[in-house]
């Protein structure tokens, strides 16, 4: 897959700005705050329509305007897509595939696929599980579109729950429906908790061995998935993981009622990294979280490409200048193939690049 152009209207600080890209490596190079970045998430956006600064589409839409506009020419391995999105700061988005209106975000995977490597990355190894689980989802509803409806569906019973259970002692009749919202959950969750287990299954393989290899065979980098204890085996099939939902479910109800909170499922879930045999989290120094983070990443790449037999667009932002000259190194020579878009203050010695010079949200060069 690659992304041939781009165009911006009112994003982030850009009022309007055309690129056309080169089908290798791609250098966006200027001073801090000038807009790099603006342009990777603007590229990650329209392969999921999510932003991982963002938790908000209004936030990428020009301060004083009231809508936003992205539109990328792409050739997605079998043929030209032209991907568009229009944002408004009040009312819904509007996404589109040659012209055709998509039905959700997740669709645009079918298109475009790609694989953001940033600074905040390094909270994958350090801070809580809600960031390894953005992890899990950002990278296998790419994967698998059903992965995606049903963490969709997930998160809005998961929702209603949390309403009964927060406001059912003030309204007791909302207990009537809990049951059925905790059945639900068990049954969309397993298909979640399956997906989940056989992702970090393939994942495990592919991260540990470029990990090895970029900390030179000194450090092994192990992963375990952690969901609720009562599903035995999450590379089960979803018939078993359910049953043990359920029993985790009725074991937890009256805790539940008593605390107010949705205590069971697998918004509870975390990935577990070790460097040999210790905690990553609790033990791993600045380098070693920053070395796992980035096989993590370009681990989830090597499962794209041998998915679809083509590789996804990378990001890097700002990466490169926080590595040793040995692990720059190593990215520059595990990430050949495929279409590569580079952040760097400096213009760098990046042979074959088609270089953007960014300065105050507008292209010199």
């Amino acid at each position: 897959m690659r992304v041939d152009a781009i165009t911006l209207d009112f994003w982030r600080n850009y009022p309007h700005a055309e690129l056309d890209f080169a089908p290798g490596v791609n250098v966006f190079y200027g001073q801090n705050a000038q807009g790099k970045t603006n342009l990777l998430e603007a590229l990650a956006y329209l392969s999921s329509a999510r932003s991982h600064r963002a938790r908000y589409d209004k936030e990428l839409i020009t301060l004083g305007v009231d809508h936003g506009f992205l539109t990328a020419r792409v050739w997605n391995g079998a043929r030209e897509v032209t991907l568009e999105a229009r944002l408004a700061r009040a009312g819904r988005r509007q996404l589109f595939a040659n012209g055709v209106r998509l039905n959700s975000g997740a669709e645009l995977a079918d298109s475009l696929r790609t694989v953001l490597f940033c600074p905040e990355d390094l909270f994958l190894v350090k801070a809580g599980g809600a960031e390894r689980r953005r992890f899990f989802d950002q990278h296998i509803c790419q994967l698998r579109p059903k992965y995606a409806a049903a963490l969709a569906e997930y998160k809005r019973l998961h929702e209603h729950k949390t309403r009964i259970l927060r406001d059912w002692p003030e309204h007791p009749d909302l207990l009537d429906t809990l049951d059925d919202f905790s059945l639900r959950m068990a049954q969309t969750g397993a298909v979640v908790i399956h997906y989940r287990a056989h992702f970090v299954r393939r994942l495990a393989e592919h991260a540990a061995a470029i990990h090895a290899q970029c900390s030179g065979g000194r450090e092994r980098l192990g992963m375990t998935y952690r969901t609720v204890s009562a599903v035995a085996d999450p590379l089960a099939g979803t018939k078993a993981i359910f049953q043990g939902l359920l029993e985790h479910q009725q074991s937890h109800r009256q805790a539940e009622l008593d605390s107010r909170l949705c205590l069971t499922g697998p918004h509870r879930d975390d990935l577990e990294l070790t460097i040999d045999g210790q905690s990553a989290k609790d033990y791993a120094s600045q380098g070693q979280t920053r070395t796992a983070a980035l096989a993590l990443k370009l681990g989830a790449r090597e499962l794209f490409y041998r998915d679809a037999g083509q590789w996804p667009v990378l990001l890097l932002d700002d990466v490169l200048s926080e590595l040793d000259a040995a692990r720059r190194e190593f990215v520059l020579e595990h990430i050949r193939g495929g279409q590569v878009f580079i952040t760097c203050c400096e213009e760098g010695d990046f042979p074959s690049a088609r270089r953007f010079h960014i300065q105050d949200g507008k292209v010199l060069g």
